[in-house]
This record gives C-alpha cells, sequence and structure tokens, in this order.
C-alpha cells in the first residue's frame, strides 16, 4: 500500500509540475511518469543491494519488465483498447529491446560492475534529456495560436498549481515508497527463508509484481482516461527506466554477481522472455498501431504461462 500510493502521489505531483512547464503527454508518460512508477524497483533494489540481495534486484528488473508489458498492457487493453503513436513504434519501443540486449551483452560475464553500471545509469540521464529536448522542439513549433491546443493545460485546481505543493507530493510519495521498499524486501526475504525459494525466483514474482502496482494502477486509469500516450509511455518508458537507472544505480552502490552463473542460474531464459514479451506489442501494433481486446488476452494469458513455469 506504501508503494501504491508513494508512487501516485510522486506521480502526480511530478505530472503536474511537468504540465505546467508545457511537456506533452506521450513525454510526460516516457520521462516524468515512467520514473515516478518505476521509483518502488528502484529503491527496492538500492535496499536489495545494500543488504547483499543482488540477485533481488535483478530479479527485479527482468521480472517488472515482463510484468509491465504481459500483465499490465494486457490488462490496460482489455479495459481499453490501447492506441499510440507511429513514433513509440519506431523509435521507444526499439530503444527499449536495444536496451535489453545490451543488458544481455552485460552479463554475460554473471557479474555486472560499478563502471557497467555507470554506463546504464550515463544513459537513462542521456534518455531524459533526449525526450526534453524533443519536448521542448515541439513545444517552440506548436506554440503559434492555432495550434494552442496542442500543449497540455495547465491544472485548474489552484491549489495543485503552487509549486510547494507538488513539491510535498513529491517527498511524501518518496517518503512512502522508501519506506515501503524496505518492508517489501524484508518480506520477501523471510518468504524466501521460509519456503527455500531462491532470490531470483523472489525476485522475479513477488517483489515484481509488487513493484509494479504503480504501473498496473496509472496505466488502467490513464487508458479508461482516454490518455493513451501516457498509458503505453509509462509503461514503455519505465522499463526503459528499471534496465538504465535501477539496474545502473544498484550495480554503482553494490557490483552485482549472478549466483550460480548466468546461463547455470537459467537467468539467461528470463532475458529471452523479457526480450520476447517487450517485442510483442511491435508486431501487434505495426499495422493499426493499436493492441485489441484479444491481443490484451494473448499477453495476460503469456504472463500467466511465465509464472507457472517459475513455479515448476
Amino acid at each position: 500500500m506504501l508503494l501504491y500510493y508513494g508512487a501516485g502521489w510522486l506521480v502526480q505531483g511530478a505530472s503536474t509540475l511537468a504540465r505546467s512547464l508545457g511537456l506533452t503527454p506521450m513525454v510526460i508518460g516516457l520521462t516524468v511518469v515512467a520514473f515516478g512508477t518505476s521509483a518502488p524497483e528502484l529503491v527496492v533494489s538500492l535496499v536489495s543491494a545494500v543488504k547483499g540481495k543482488s540477485m533481488i534486484a535483478l530479479g527485479n528488473v527482468v521480472g517488472s519488465n515482463i510484468c509491465n508489458i504481459a500483465l499490465v498492457l494486457g490488462l490496460t487493453a482489455i479495459f481499453q483498447p490501447v492506441t499510440t503513436s507511429r513514433i513509440v513504434i519506431v523509435r521507444d519501443i526499439p530503444l527499449m529491446l536495444g536496451i535489453s540486449a545490451f543488458l544481455l551483452l552485460l552479463s554475460f560475464n554473471s557479474v555486472i560492475g560499478r563502471i557497467e553500471g555507470v554506463i546504464l545509469f550515463g544513459g537513462v540521464i542521456a534518455y531524459t534529456w533526449f525526450n526534453y529536448s524533443v519536448a521542448i522542439r515541439v513545444a517552440r513549433t506548436t506554440s503559434k495560436p492555432t495550434a494552442a491546443g496542442n500543449v497540455p493545460p495547465a491544472p485548474a485546481d489552484g491549489m495543485m498549481r503552487k509549486r510547494w505543493f507538488q513539491g510535498v507530493m513529491v517527498l511524501g510519495g518518496i517518503t512512502a515508497v522508501v519506506a515501503g521498499a524496505d518492508l517489501l524486501v524484508d518480506a520477501a526475504v523471510s518468504i524466501m527463508s521460509a519456503l527455500g525459494v531462491s532470490e531470483q525466483v523472489v525476485g522475479l514474482t513477488v517483489v515484481a509484481f509488487g513493484t509494479s502496482v504503480p504501473e498496473l494502477a496509472t496505466s488502467v486509469v490513464a487508458a479508461m482516461k482516454k490518455e493513451m500516450d501516457i498509458s503505453l509511455g509509462n509503461l514503455v518508458g519505465s522499463n526503459v527506466f528499471n534496465l538504465l537507472s535501477v539496474v545502473g544505480a544498484t550495480a554503482i552502490v553494490r557490483p552485482i554477481t549472478i549466483s550460480g552463473g548466468f546461463f547455470h542460474s537459467g537467468l539467461i531464459v528470463d532475458y529471452l522472455v523479457m526480450m520476447t514479451v517487450s517485442a510483442m506489442p511491435l508486431l501487434m501494433m505495426r499495422r493499426d498501431l493499436t493492441i485489441s481486446r484479444g491481443q490484451g488476452l494473448i499477453l495476460v494469458g503469456c504472463y500467466a504461462v511465465y509464472v507457472i513455469f517459475l513455479i515448476l
């Protein structure tokens, strides 16, 4: 509950601030909302690394990315078919796949060190700056009176317009997320010890689903409000943030050692599942830029099969 409400406050405060600066819904989804909903993954992974449970951290990222696309996007499409712009198909999803492949290469030696962590974290800074630069360029070209509707309106609520209130929401969200992350990691470790389950599986399932709750809530609500760009942008952006900032920051705090080796631990299978699932929206949306309810059911079915595979 702390992760859920904390991420909600963080997203609401940050999104309101971003809209007041004239950022478009897609950019808000790819950056501000994506970072906000990735905050639980980031904090949980950092806490796990500090406590010497690095496989929970890595499993959390891989499992969350699978959950975001297969379960969250699937359920969102079941509630409301998801439509997006072509730029997501030709730029953002391929970028997500490319970063996934890069992380796969980094993991071959079963260690993600501090230098590799710095490279990954530098990537998220470049990604955020690129999206912000594009947003500013678009805002300048559409700042004519006839195109005023292209710029997101400032929030009508006078209280939300106040910068100090937005800051309080962001700080309150961060505090709740940190507290929730600490509780979640301790509980996950207790479950792991009691049932004899590996860190990897706990990270891929229990922790991954718990930290994906904000993405699920945000994307479903955004889709029901017809804010499709925020919905899909949130998921794609969140996965990019997970791969770059979460893994990068965790490796900087403490190098991630893959217990049992990358191949013998079976983690390579989870990586391949993540990349396959991430490519499915690209195939589904290549013609009409829409994921239908039937395709949403397929995505949810894939997640169910994956979880059964992990349990077995």
